[in-house]
């Protein structure tokens, strides 16, 4: 069921009428209850970096790409973090500097907390995709999609046992697959971790433009954004910025313009795997509540 239909019953002259509503699902309001359900209802729970946590497990989001692009409107949230990470993750990127040259400082503690001296990250996120035990998931996810659309086996996994000590975190959003049915293109993706307050809206924005940039590049539509999320937690000193997120104003979501496309295939000998440049990925009309800032928590 792409979207969530509610009933009801109403007379109509003597006579009983049953209304059907479609309602969209949109991710802000999924990530509103995500957060609330958190806030007041999650168990206190120890962590790695000794902040400590709010926490509840196994949640699921929905969002509907019609509604907008998924982009968090009740504090403001920075597209190009997300655009940037998702970008270097697509061209198997493992290095620092590519981030710290384009704004993204939040892999910084975790190198400097490794004992790695070669500006890398280890054998991560674009590592995997594009490289898991020598193979380019990335390329046969879409050569299999270009040529069996409904298949059932369309997934990447970011998961790799054998890497995991080599990283300098092991990866939180582990996994994705592709569903097409009808001329829609929906994406899951698996995550073992989710920061809800700081690092889930960047996820959220980050699968939606991957997405967005499938659909693009093989003439589909794009249809439905999924969340499978493992521990959700709000970490202690992030509480009192949850509550200024849930009563913030909420505005339209903003919309993608892919000024050169989406991820394309290159016919050849390799299919290569055509990626856009990160600026001609544009976010329009984005009207949002102030930045709330919150402290980052990494490990000891």
């Amino acid at each position: 069921m792409r979207h969530l239909i509610v009933t009801k019953q109403v007379s109509v002259k003597h006579k009983c009428i049953k209304l059907v509503y479609i309602i969209m699902r949109n991710i802000e309001n999924e990530y509103i209850g995500l957060i609330s359900g958190i806030l007041y209802g999650g168990k206190d729970k120890d962590d790695r970096t000794g902040t400590g946590t709010k926490s509840v497990f196994g949640r699921m989001l929905y969002h509907d790409m019609e509604a907008g692009f998924p982009l968090l409107t009740k504090k403001k949230i920075n597209f190009n973090h997300a655009k940037t990470e998702l970008l270097w993750i697509l061209q198997g990127r493992t290095d620092l500097d590519y981030l710290l040259d384009n704004g993204v400082r939040y892999w910084l503690d975790d190198y400097e907390r490794s004992n790695r001296t070669d500006r890398k990250l280890g054998p991560i996120y674009g590592h995997q995709w594009r490289k898991f035990n020598g193979i380019d998931q990335l390329q046969m996810v879409l050569q299999e999609l270009r040529e069996n659309p409904t298949s059932r086996r369309l997934m990447v996994s970011a998961w790799n046992v054998s890497d995991l000590h080599d990283m300098v975190l092991p990866p939180c959003h582990d996994s994705f697959q592709l569903y097409y049915n009808e001329g829609k293109l929906d994406l899951m993706w698996r995550q073992r971790s989710a920061d809800v307050f700081l690092g889930l809206p960047y996820d959220i924005a980050m699968y939606g433009l991957l997405l967005e940039l499938i659909a693009d590049g093989f003439n589909m539509k794009p249809g439905r954004l999924i969340a499978s999320l493992g521990d959700c937690h709000l970490y202690n000193n992030h509480l009192k910025q949850a509550e200024e997120y849930i009563a913030a104003e909420q505005y339209d979501l903003p919309k993608l313009k892919l000024e050169w496309g989406g991820i394309k295939l290159r016919e050849g000998a390799n299919d290569f795997v055509f990626i856009p440049p990160n600026d001609t990925i544009k976010i329009e009309n984005y009207k949002h509540s102030p930045l709330i800032k919150a402290k980052l928590s990494v490990g000891k």
